[in-house]
């Protein structure tokens, strides 16, 4: 399971060195002197310094995310064992359809492919996280998002 950990960092890695390239973009847009405001409605340099500081706190973010990762370790888990942060867990749900979850320290929505197949990370904080937080294999689980009921049973913990 340390490979699933280390494909999270990767893929973290990966999308840092994207959002450093598209915030060195948008400096160089919002200080650029072509955009220069020539009147109060030209606000291109404005929108570029918005989506500079976008960037630079989204680095921030993935930076902060790629450190918990580095530093974090899993637990491991027995055919008995309570859904906690660490857990890679699988659920079906009333059509069969199954789903691989890890709940992680950080980077909700991030999804990486394994041998196992697709796997989503989410948080304990979410919503669907904080549902499978405590629960067990066999249990069954509702769900809930606006007007959306979900119902879905544990069928692997890993």
């Amino acid at each position: 399971m340390h490979d699933l950990v280390s494909a999270i960092v990767e893929k973290l890695q990966l999308e840092l060195s994207t959002a450093l390239a598209a915030s060195q973009q948008a400096h160089d847009s919002a200080t650029h002197s072509e955009n220069i405001a020539s009147n109060k409605y030209d606000t291109l340099a404005v929108e570029a310094a918005y989506l500079a500081h976008g960037q630079s706190m989204r680095i921030a973010e993935l930076k902060q995310s790629i450190t918990l990762y580095q530093k974090f370790q899993r637990p491991t888990f027995s055919a008995d064992s309570e859904i906690k942060l660490g857990a890679l867990v699988c659920i079906e749900d009333d059509q069969k359809r199954q789903r691989r979850l890890l709940i992680g320290p950080a980077s909700g929505g991030l999804r990486i492919d394994s041998e196992r197949g697709s796997i989503q990370v989410i948080t304990p904080t979410a919503p669907l996280g904080q549902a499978l937080i405590g629960k067990r294999v066999s249990d069954e689980v509702e769900w809930q998002i606006d007007q959306h009921k979900a119902s879905f049973s544990v069928v692997v913990i890993e």
